[in-house]
């Protein structure tokens, strides 16, 4: 149970690290983590909707959680403004 915590918050640091790095914005380490597991759902669920089914922990899981990610950045530049 602890080791899929330690996972599941790696996987999200590392997703919300790259997509702050695509998108040329500096976060936190946990706001990086945040970003990475909500960018890890939103990014699953436009997926699925599309048709594309992954599972656990994956190259395409963390691809899809990047560009979730990468789209929660996108949408909160355009609130900001």
């Amino acid at each position: 149970m602890i080791w899929n915590i330690i996972v599941w918050l790696i996987f999200g640091a590392l997703a919300g690290w790259a997509a702050s790095k695509l998108m040329k914005s500096e976060q936190g380490l946990v706001t990086n983590i945040v970003l990475g597991i909500v960018g890890s759902l939103v990014g699953g669920l436009l997926a699925r909707i599309i048709g594309i089914k992954t599972d656990g922990f994956s190259i395409g899981a963390l691809l899809i959680a990047i560009g979730g990610a990468c789209l929660l950045i996108w949408g909160l530049r355009k609130v900001k403004k």
